[in-house]
């Protein structure tokens, strides 16, 4: 089969770009597989991080696409349909996670060619940080498509409320397995200057409103000193009010701050090193970094919000707290280490998703669900 997917690729980072880089490698084994790539993923001026795409330092997968798409140049996107349909792909795969891209994106699936199917995969439905304009845009996108993958039965659930009669599939997120293999967890401390011998949690990724670092500071006051807490990723946007806690927080040197964005290669110092990550979002659907962290056999402590429940408690790979409040936090937080038999549980739960959510299936199942799209 013929397969087109237009999305994010190299140069542009992140874990959208390398969730596509991924599936276009697997399908790439049994199918003929082009990418088409945005020539503007988005405005400057709309882009909170430093930088959209990666530096000469990242190790990001060089896949080859064709930049063509200009999410802010309507006059982009007829020529990014007619350059689609002139190779002639069977099926047309768009990633879709915020309504900025849902005029380029529709545009783009109702000018493929009658015999050419489109399916969307949906990160999200309805965004973390929510507009007015939100719906309309997501509603008009949808009615584009043949048929739709979620990530999560709560996206499910989202996309269904917008269009109720769309052929859709619920396909887990596979484990990403590109950062390679796990370090020594004391060669993880020593690259990251790290003191020996703590319980240390892990808060990985952007920093965001809706992911709850806050909440987590406040959590880790709670505990004591036999804890020390990693924050690993970019901040979108000012990281004052986080500093200002830790500054005025139980112990403001047990809080290891590595504020950028970490580069593929050194995604497995901090995994390494980690014995939990924290996973304290206000909102979610799935998160990419519960697959990361179950690559490398940490468990998690999410709360109940979203798909968590689903992707994480449901498996058995994390704990889910009982609210999104500091103290539940840190009384999830506290119960694993307490608890021996629930560490060998969530280690085992982990090692069994592994063999569950590999890449080689999430593309047979798509497949499946495409091929059944009359």
């Amino acid at each position: 089969m013929k397969i087109a997917i237009l999305s994010c690729f190299y140069p542009y980072r992140g874990g959208i770009a390398q969730f596509n880089a991924n599936l276009y490698e697997e399908l790439g084994k049994t199918h003929d597989v082009r990418a088409f790539n945005f020539s503007r993923q988005y405005p400057d001026i709309l882009f909170p991080g430093k930088t959209q795409y990666v530096t000469k330092e990242d190790e990001a997968v060089p896949i080859e696409a064709e930049a063509l798409l200009d999410t802010a140049n309507p006059l982009s996107w007829g020529r990014t349909a007619r350059a689609i349909r002139a190779w002639g792909p069977d099926l047309l795969l768009v990633r879709y996670w915020m309504s900025w891209f849902a005029p380029s994106l529709g545009e783009v699936a109702r000018k493929m060619a009658p015999g050419c199917r489109v399916i969307g995969i949906l990160d999200n439905v309805v965004p973390h940080e929510r507009h007015w304009f939100d719906t309309p845009l997501t509603r008009w996108f949808l009615k584009g498509l043949d048929g739709a993958v979620t990530l999560c039965e709560e996206v499910g659930r989202d996309l269904l409320a917008l269009r109720p009669d769309i052929p859709h599939a619920v396909l887990p997120h596979p484990i990403y397995t590109h950062f390679g293999a796990k370090l020594p967890r004391e060669e993880a401390e020593r690259r990251l200057g790290l003191p020996a011998g703590r319980r240390t949690l892990l808060f990985f990724g952007l920093i965001r409103e809706y992911k709850g670092l806050d909440i987590l500071l406040q959590a880790f006051d709670l505990l004591d000193e036999r804890y020390q807490l990693v924050v690993a990723g970019e901040p979108y946007g000012s990281f004052d009010k986080y500093q200002q806690l830790i500054d005025g927080g139980r112990a403001p040197a047990d809080v290891h701050v590595f504020p950028n964005y970490i580069r593929d290669g050194e995604v497995k110092d901090y995994f390494s090193a980690a014995d939990l990550t924290v996973l304290p979002y206000r909102s979610a659907t799935q998160s990419g970094i519960s697959s990361v962290s179950a690559h490398f056999g940490v468990p998690m402590v999410v709360t109940d919000v979203g798909g968590l429940r689903e992707t994480v408690g449901a498996r058995g790979t994390g704990i889910v707290c009982d609210n999104g409040t500091p103290a539940s936090i840190a009384a999830a937080i506290t119960r694993y280490f307490d608890e021996l038999t629930l560490q060998e549980e969530l280690r085992a739960g982990i090692a069994a998703e592994k063999e569950r959510l590999s890449w080689s299936r999430f593309a047979q199942d798509l497949m499946t669900f495409a091929e059944s799209i009359k």
